[in-house]
């Protein structure tokens, strides 16, 4: 089968459709990634396209005055959306597919699907989409709210704010021939149901898959990291943080906080600074203290005591997969939903809001998040059994 997939976003929205492209290839499928052009995600054995637009570009600043905000979403934002949205649909047309799989946020997927004439299925990695009582919308502004029957409301707000920043998608040309049968034939949803329990709500035609993350030996699993790095992961416990593309607020008074929370719970300190969340450089010469850039998870992760991060939702099931407590510093769009969820699941602290961030709540957090150790480990371990991709790609083979 000919399987087109199309993501957006950060890295954390490109990782899991990587994964599943790898996944797909060894069951001897031919399938084509389409993928912003710079989240720095590996593609490793992946055959990828760009989409003719940089994520950061997609990301909207926060914290910034209203009128501000309404000049990056015409000035950039939208322009750069429009951009992907109109590559997706042209990507997907070459390609010519048997079925589109695609992220909420490529608005011109059904209509690519429609104009060829091929179903397609929707991937949540947070539910956006699939409305439920059960709990709010993630990436809404009642994210952290249970509203009871009227929860199933909030899922309007994520529809419209894409809506808002796309306007109107570009309709691709309909295949000569092609009859329109636009509609989504299923709903993966790729999250764990250690931390995303299945609603009884959900329609049967969404499946929670569990987390898409690739065996140890997978090729995206072997990556090589520096002596130095290798060296301070095997020396003792440390604390991992990492604010991935979030560079909202004051970077190094950022990175003091952790490091000086870390310190008073006698860990050591490994940053991982993304795109500029994290600023150590007055720390760069401190023996308990390491920067990179980036680096893979789940070996920086082994033998962490804790982790400090923003909540998003591969971060989160990264961290919770390892087995590893944490403290989430939400910042915006789905991180508050996946820090509660984790707080829920009994494996993180109470969030901390970012403008509270200081050393001394910080090695409090830590301190709470510290005695969930035993908790993450079990969750950890149920993780670790999931075959998320396994059960994706048995539901698109089905089709």
């Amino acid at each position: 089968m000919r399987m087109m997939l199309l993501t957006a976003g950060t890295r954390g929205d490109v990782e899991p459709f990587a994964a599943l492209a790898r996944a797909a290839a060894a069951r001897g499928h031919d399938v084509r990634l389409a993928v912003p052009d710079d989240t720095g995600a590996s593609l490793s054995g992946v055959d990828a396209v760009g989409l003719d637009s940089g994520s950061r570009g997609l990301i909207p600043d926060t914290g910034v005055a209203p009128w501000r905000l309404v000049r990056q979403v015409g000035g950039t934002i939208r322009p750069a959306l429009r951009r992907l949205l109109a590559a997706a649909a042209r990507e997907t047309a070459a390609f010519s597919p048997d079925l589109v799989v695609h992220h909420p946020l490529i608005l011109s997927a059904p209509m690519a699907a429609d104009a060829l004439g091929v179903p397609r299925v929707l991937v949540e990695l947070a539910p956006v989409a699939t409305a439920s009582a059960a709990f709010p919308a993630a990436g809404g502004p009642t994210a952290t709210y249970d509203l009871g029957r009227f929860n199933r409301a909030t899922y309007a707000v994520p529809r419209i704010a894409a809506r808002l920043l796309a306007g109107d998608p570009p309709r691709p040309t309909r295949h000569a021939g092609g009859r329109a049968r636009t509609r989504s034939r299923a709903t993966l949803m790729a999250a764990s149901p250690q931390l995303l329990p299945r609603p009884a709500d959900w329609p049967q035609r969404v499946h929670l898959t569990g987390m898409w993350s690739e065996p140890a030996h997978g090729a995206a699993a072997v990556v090589p990291v520096d002596a130095e790095l290798a060296a301070f992961v095997r020396d003792g416990a440390h604390l991992v943080a990492t604010f991935g593309s979030m560079t909202t607020g004051d970077a190094r008074a950022r990175a003091h906080a952790v490091i000086a929370g870390a310190r008073e719970r006698g860990l050591r300190t490994l940053l991982l600074t993304g795109w500029g969340g994290l600023d150590p450089s007055d720390a760069l010469d401190d023996t308990d203290v390491l920067a990179r850039r980036a680096a893979p998870l789940d070996v920086v992760l082994r033998g962490a005591a804790v982790a400090v991060h923003h909540g998003g939702a591969g971060t989160s099931h990264a961290v919770a997969r390892a087995g590893v407590p944490s403290v989430v510093v939400p910042v915006t769009a789905d991180q508050p939903f996946w820090a509660e969820r984790v707080h829920r699941a009994g494996i993180a602290a109470e969030p901390v809001p970012p403008r509270r961030l200081s050393p001394r709540v910080l090695e409090v957090s830590l301190g709470e998040a510290l005695t969930r150790a035993s908790r993450a480990a079990e969750v950890g371990a149920l993780i670790r059994r999931e075959d998320g991709l396994g059960v994706a790609l048995d539901v698109l083979e089905s089709l």
